[in-house]
């Protein structure tokens, strides 16, 4: 015989588990919801559907890498690349490698299903066959508006993996270290980009892939130099001494790409460069080139860079 009691708690019982069940189910839609959502990412080569919160993630800009490394998204496959320290973890063997810094392999790509690829510039050629195998966006940096091009860069990153708040605060702190380092460039004179390979010298001005210095920071260029985008101005010692700039700032290409060639400090090591006041005063800074050649606008990134010109003015 069934009391009234028991029976009423019965009848709790399976009211409990009723509700429990339809609890588990909304959970689970809300799961699937979330898995199939998705955002068009409007992007240098066009407009592309990109699943939010990817799982598998290839990257072939650094400049992205850095930044999804700053705001804690996991990236699985990257180039073989000459790492700098502080992306030194994805040279890891566990990590897919998709090819160089300018060819990708397709294959390995393609084996390794990925929901997302990144590229920019080096690799831009590729984006359409890219495309073939998973969702791809070409996150090249503008270098005619570079800062901007920065900013909403990561802030699509920000939107891909639901990390917009973080985003916001890691541009604002940014924002005001740029702030600081334009003061001092106001008052620090002018200064000039060279990059060193193979013993030869190139310079960079604004608006070039090093323009940072000049275009955001504020550092009134030294010359007005004729190369842009990706390829500067071949200079010769001379130019440098005729020149004259207050603040010498060198990157070393054979470094960043790991191949052999006569160091940047003794490249320059000559009286022609030692006549100039940036070398009289000490005002020669040597970028860390993985990190200026290599990588450039990621989040991380920048904010090292900055940090670096600020200490150098």
């Amino acid at each position: 015989m069934i009391t009234k009691s028991r029976l009423l708690a019965g009848t709790a019982l399976v009211s409990l588990l009723a509700l429990s069940a339809c609890s588990t189910e909304a959970a689970d839609a809300d799961v699937e919801s979330a898995q199939d959502s998705t955002v068009t990412v409007e992007h240098a080569q066009g407009s592309t559907e990109v699943p939010v919160n990817p799982e598998i993630v290839y990257t072939f800009d650094l400049g992205a890498l850095d930044t999804m490394d700053a705001l804690d998204i996991d990236v699985d496959g990257v180039p073989a690349a000459n790492f700098p320290a502080s992306l030194s973890q994805y040279g890891a063997e566990e990590i897919t490698k998709i090819g160089s810094m300018k060819e990708p392999d397709f294959e390995a790509i393609n084996a390794g299903a990925p929901d997302l690829i990144i590229i920019s510039g080096r690799v831009a050629d590729s984006y359409e066959e890219l495309s073939k195998i998973a969702p791809t966006v070409d996150l090249s940096v503008d270098n005619g508006d570079s800062w901007n091009s920065f900013k909403e860069n990561t802030r699509t990153l920000g939107t891909i993996f639901e990390k917009e708040d973080l985003v916001e605060e890691k541009l604002g702190a940014l924002e005001g270290k740029v702030e600081d380092t334009k003061e001092l460039a106001a008052d620090a004179g002018n200064g000039l980009i060279v990059m060193t390979s193979g013993g030869e010298m190139t310079a960079y001005g604004a608006g070039s892939r090093f323009g940072i210095i000049h275009d955001v920071l504020g550092l009134e260029p030294a010359a007005e130099v004729q190369g842009e985008g990706k390829h500067g101005e071949s200079v010769s010692f001379n130019y440098i001494a005729d020149t004259d700039p207050d603040h010498l700032f060198v990157i070393d290409r054979d470094v960043a790409v790991g191949t052999s060639g006569e160091a940047a400090s003794a490249v320059l090591d000559n009286e022609l460069v030692k006549s100039t006041k940036a070398a009289r005063n000490g005002n020669i800074t040597m970028l860390d080139s993985a990190s200026w050649y290599l990588v450039g606008y990621g989040l991380n990134n920048v904010d090292t860079m900055v940090n670096t010109v600020h200490d150098a003015l």
